[in-house]
């Protein structure tokens, strides 16, 4: 997925936002099972309402995304949204010299995944 500028616009403009930022680094940090609203919202230190409003503006810039589950409506981090706006920021990084961009790749080598070890 591509970003275009202005979608990359919106998106910084939502991670500008301490509570927006603070939030999505919550959603990441819970992985694929994601948190309920009340769950952000205590882990970030706001209101529900709040949250809400916030989360809302989170799933309008791509970076978050929800589902409902019974009453609860779970929030996940749009890990393809934020690939995304990485990407756009990466795009023109090394012009030909891929070394200028190894500072950058040894910053997300812990998200490299591992092998997994063989049941002997």
């Amino acid at each position: 997925m591509m970003l275009g500028e202005k979608q990359a616009i919106d998106a910084f403009a939502a991670l500008s936002q301490e509570t927006r930022l603070r939030m999505v680094r919550a959603l990441v940090a819970a992985g694929g099972d994601g948190m309920s609203a009340g769950a952000v919202a205590d882990a970030v230190g706001v209101s529900s309402s709040s949250a809400s409003f916030h989360l809302a503006h989170l799933e309008r810039s791509n970076l978050a995304h929800s589902r409902r589950e019974s009453r609860s409506i779970i929030y996940t981090a749009n890990i393809t949204g934020l690939s995304a706006l990485v990407e756009f920021l990466m795009q023109d990084c090394c012009q030909g010299h891929p070394e200028i961009c190894i500072p950058a790749l040894n910053a997300v080598s812990c998200c490299t995944p591992t092998p997994e070890k063989e049941n002997v």
